[in-house]
């Protein structure tokens, strides 16, 4: 999400730090390529004049032309700019009060909207440590119900028994007797949904909300519709009240407008946003931290925090020490490779690190994916614990039988070790940097990085 309008917007302030002292007339003109910038990635008219005019007046100030850094200064009123249009703030989910706390999901059908209520009460079962119920309340859509208790049945969270002919109502106010009966924290109730903002989905929605008063009411809404997603939650909102939005897909490759219009338009929170299809790739909506990437800054407090859920602290210690000793054997390889998974591949990695817009354009046309570090780790996986440790012995007659057991060719096996090399020599140079004090500074690619991009 972002990168096309991140590209342009890094052009565009690129040539403005280049210029050292500026005129008026080039921070105009580069505002007009901004707002050009925002309209194609779907950000509402309304609110890029808004935001146009807002970074006008601050940037063509005398205290910004006339300062040392101009170009610095204006990409910086742009980056306050958009956290004021994002939210400033980060807004969570509030599950406290007088159980059980209902929570209520609204959206458009094919918004992600059942996925999402899952990934919300695993969320709260195991952040907020609350006993969760799930209830569908989609009458219409043919096995909707049923799919929540499946999903139940994967997050280990409990869902309402079904009980065909009733009404969504019946349902909501059968969901808050059991959970009163079994000592439930929260209620998550899973609306139905339609192709379209109707009037008979509006009437479900509200009579649902005055059986249940319901102390969040999350519209659930795709990042990717762009306009049409800005439309649906003004509506929602003016019908229905949201208290916050979640939007869905965020990993995915659109323009990003709905994101930057959604509270500008509502007024109402981004509170969650969902970054891929595992039931764990939901994460809260900060937006300094969204402004920081579109505008190429990187995102490392989401990194560090990302790599401190998924790496384990004596894993984490262990590979200090051999970095500090310039060592890198392949069992090392094959962990880095499977924490790069967890934390979502390559591209997502990158993209929160300042300064790598072009790495990351080399991860997109090395077609990085998944498929590439399982092939990779099935290749490490057929080596012997010997051929791990010391890669040097694998002759020509051990790459065929490593291939042969990986399912893989013998190029891919050279390619695999080659890349291990130069990682390996990497290590080493970093650890001489370390001892030396030179190490590189945030945001700045250690020598020889760009070479250990794996390719498909």
């Amino acid at each position: 999400m972002f990168d096309s309008l991140s590209d342009k917007l890094g052009g565009i302030f690129d040539g403005l730090k280049r210029r050292g002292a500026l005129k008026e007339a080039d921070v105009i003109a580069a505002l007009r390529e901004v707002r050009v910038a925002l309209l194609e990635a779907d950000v509402a008219l309304p609110v890029v004049k808004s935001f146009i005019d807002k970074v006008r007046t601050k940037a063509v100030g005398a205290s910004v032309l006339k300062s040392v850094t101009p170009g610095q200064q204006v990409v910086k009123i742009v980056n306050d700019e958009l956290v004021a249009m994002l939210g400033s703030d980060s807004v969570g989910i509030s599950v406290d009060g007088l159980p059980p706390v209902v929570v209520m999901v609204v959206g458009l059908q094919g918004s992600g909207k059942t996925t999402t209520t899952a990934k919300i009460a695993k969320r709260i079962s195991e952040k907020d440590k609350k006993k969760v119920l799930m209830a569908s309340l989609d009458v219409r859509r043919p096995a909707a119900q049923e799919q929540l208790k499946i999903l139940g049945e994967q997050i280990d969270v409990k869902t309402l028994p079904i009980i065909a002919g009733q009404t969504p109502v019946n349902i909501a106010e059968r969901a808050l007797q059991a959970a009163r009966l079994q000592g439930f924290d929260v209620v998550m109730l899973d609306t139905a949904g339609r192709l379209h903002v109707d009037t008979a989905l509006m009437a479900e929605v509200q009579a649902v909300r005055g059986a249940t008063n319901p102390q969040e009411t999350l519209l659930v809404a795709d990042s990717l519709t762009g306009q049409d997603a800005v439309n649906v939650a003004r509506e929602f909102d003016a019908q229905v009240s949201i208290t916050g939005v979640v939007l869905t897909r965020m990993d995915g490759d659109g323009r990003g407008g709905a994101a930057l219009s959604m509270r500008h338009v509502t007024g109402k929170p981004i509170k969650l946003v969902g970054t891929g299809e595992k039931m764990d790739a939901l994460e809260d909506f900060h937006p300094e931290r969204v402004a920081s990437r579109i505008l190429g800054m990187g995102d490392v407090v989401s990194l560090v925090e990302k790599a401190g859920e998924t790496i384990e602290k004596e894993d984490a210690e262990r590979m200090a020490k051999k970095m500090a000793k310039g060592q890198f054997d392949l069992n090392d390889l094959r962990d880095q490779l499977r924490q790069m998974k967890k934390m979502g591949g390559m591209k997502s990695v990158l993209g929160m690190l300042p300064g790598m817009g072009k790495m990351k354009q080399a991860a997109a046309g090395a077609q990085m994916n998944d498929s590439v570090f399982r092939r990779q780790e099935a290749i490490i996986n057929s080596m012997t614990p010997k051929e791990r440790l010391k890669p040097a012995m694998i002759n020509a007659s051990r790459k065929k039988r490593i291939a042969a057991g990986s399912g893989v060719g013998v190029p891919e096996v050279n390619k695999l070790l080659k890349m291990h090399m130069q990682m390996a020599k990497m290590m080493r140079k970093m650890s001489k940097m370390g001892k030396s004090g030179r190490m590189p500074q945030p945001g700045q690619m250690p020598p020889g990085f760009e070479n250990l991009i794996p390719r498909g």
